[in-house]
């Protein structure tokens, strides 16, 4: 009898340490996925292409202000998710380089820097950097696209991205230009571009900027150049 009941013990001990281990196998998994959304990757269907996307400024650097008092920050990253959620239907697999309101180091230098390694580090198909634009005179507007001067595989990118986001509005249509002064553009290793989806500094644009049809057309027109891009 004591037998059994030794047998029945051991057995319920050993019943509760596959339970146990269950629950922290769930645990470790659950917390995986949640670590991973939160630092915005999302994986893709396999086709071997990553892009990642950078949100401009974040946390205590606003980036520019518009006329209307909308903050460049906040468009940078509605776009950018919005960019990101039509790339990752289509199987491509996307790193965000921040997915809250967050500036990535505590100062502007350090900032840049924290996303030109992250882009370094993942070597993606294409980094784009989602912006904002602003200028002295009120009346200039439309979205622009910046390459580094010396990058064939950069200028390829912008001159697919340009005339998408041309198409948005014709009658604003610009060409893409490049660039060997801006940070991010002189320092990646990979193909990068930054898009300055629009002027702040217009007040019809800015209006359409914090509106959310309009970010979904240059979301759109964004996510379309970059399919066009790696195809």
């Amino acid at each position: 009898m004591r037998e059994k009941a030794k047998t029945i013990a051991v057995a319920g001990c050993l019943l509760a340490l596959i339970i146990i281990c269950y629950h922290a196998g769930e645990h470790l998994k659950r917390s995986a996925l949640n670590d991973r959304e939160t630092s915005g990757a999302v994986s893709g269907s396999g086709t071997g292409t990553l892009i990642v996307l950078d949100a401009g400024h974040g946390g205590i650097d606003v980036g520019k202000m518009g006329v209307n008092g909308a903050e460049e920050k906040e468009i940078n990253l509605k776009i950018s998710i919005k960019i990101k959620k039509l790339l990752t239907k289509e199987g491509i697999s996307v790193l965000m380089t921040r997915s809250s309101d967050d500036r990535l180091g505590d100062t502007q230098k350090d900032d840049l820097k924290e996303r030109v390694r992250i882009m370094n580090k993942e070597r993606p198909t294409l980094a784009v950097s989602v912006h904002q634009n602003s200028y002295k005179g009120a009346e200039v507007r439309g979205p622009q696209v910046f390459y580094y001067t010396d990058s064939d595989a950069g200028r390829s990118a912008a001159r697919i991205l340009q005339a998408e986001l041309n198409q948005i509005e014709p009658a604003y249509s610009r060409e893409e230009k490049g660039n060997d002064s801006y940070y991010i553009l002189k320092n990646a290793k990979v193909p990068a571009v930054i898009i300055e989806c629009g002027f702040l500094s217009n007040p019809e644009e800015a209006e359409m900027l914090v509106t959310d049809e309009y970010q979904d057309m240059v979301a759109g027109a964004v996510a379309e150049g970059i399919k066009k891009y790696i195809d």
